[in-house]
């Protein structure tokens, strides 16, 4: 079975795109990373894809006159690749109405909370300050709202005692590095149809959860 190509987007260092470059190196892999692309010129993730020889491009959005312009440069470059499928790794652009509907459930994010709680930024302070038991991350199909859309995959992980905002960041990062190569998988693989604003993961409701 061919494997699906990938455009992923990003805006920093890259370290998920790292995760989903080292699950795509396996042959059972049902997914292939054809282009990484960045919004920030010298973004750290383009050395990791520059390294593992996938295809990488800047288009900076500040070269831009507004965010449709831009988005429609980002749009003809993921096309130009052959990608199908787009993951959002670490991408700190907001996508309008527009690009997100032309790429509707093929169009992935991953967010540091347990979705729906926590949504924007400052995840791993407001848990902390709530007194949550469990933080941890959740894979998504993007919609127009904000961390929003049907859940793949989600991964908890526990609030320790002396817990501060790193020492949580740090283990919710190695669960995203679980979560978010098992998320693309299974869309790649087309075990996932969405129902209802649900995503079904062969056939049942999601998301699968990862502790």
């Amino acid at each position: 079975m061919p494997r699906k190509p990938v455009a992923v987007l990003i805006s920093v260092r890259g370290s998920n795109l790292q995760a989903l470059i080292d699950a795509a190196r396996r042959a059972d892999y049902p997914a292939e990373i054809v282009r990484v692309i960045a919004n920030v010129p010298g973004a750290g993730g383009l050395a990791r894809a520059t390294q593992a020889g996938i295809a990488t491009e800047t288009i900076d959005h500040r070269k831009f006159a507004n965010r449709p312009a831009f988005e429609a440069a980002l749009d003809a470059s993921i096309r130009a690749s052959g990608a199908e499928l787009v993951c959002l790794a670490g991408f700190m652009r907001l996508l309008t109405a527009g690009f997100v509907d032309a790429w509707r459930d093929r169009l992935i994010n991953i967010h540091p909370s347990l979705l729906p709680k926590f949504p924007g930024l400052d995840t791993h302070k407001r848990a902390l300050e709530a007194g949550e038991t469990h933080a941890g991350c959740s894979v998504h199909f993007v919609r127009t709202e904000m961390d929003s859309g049907p859940l793949l995959v989600q991964a908890a992980v526990p609030v320790l005692p002396g817990d501060d905002e790193d020492r949580l960041a740090a283990r919710v990062l190695q669960a995203e590095h679980r979560a978010y190569p098992l998320a693309l998988s299974l869309v790649a693989a087309g075990r996932v149809r969405v129902a209802g604003e649900q995503a079904l993961i062969d056939g049942q409701p999601g998301p699968v959860r990862l502790d």
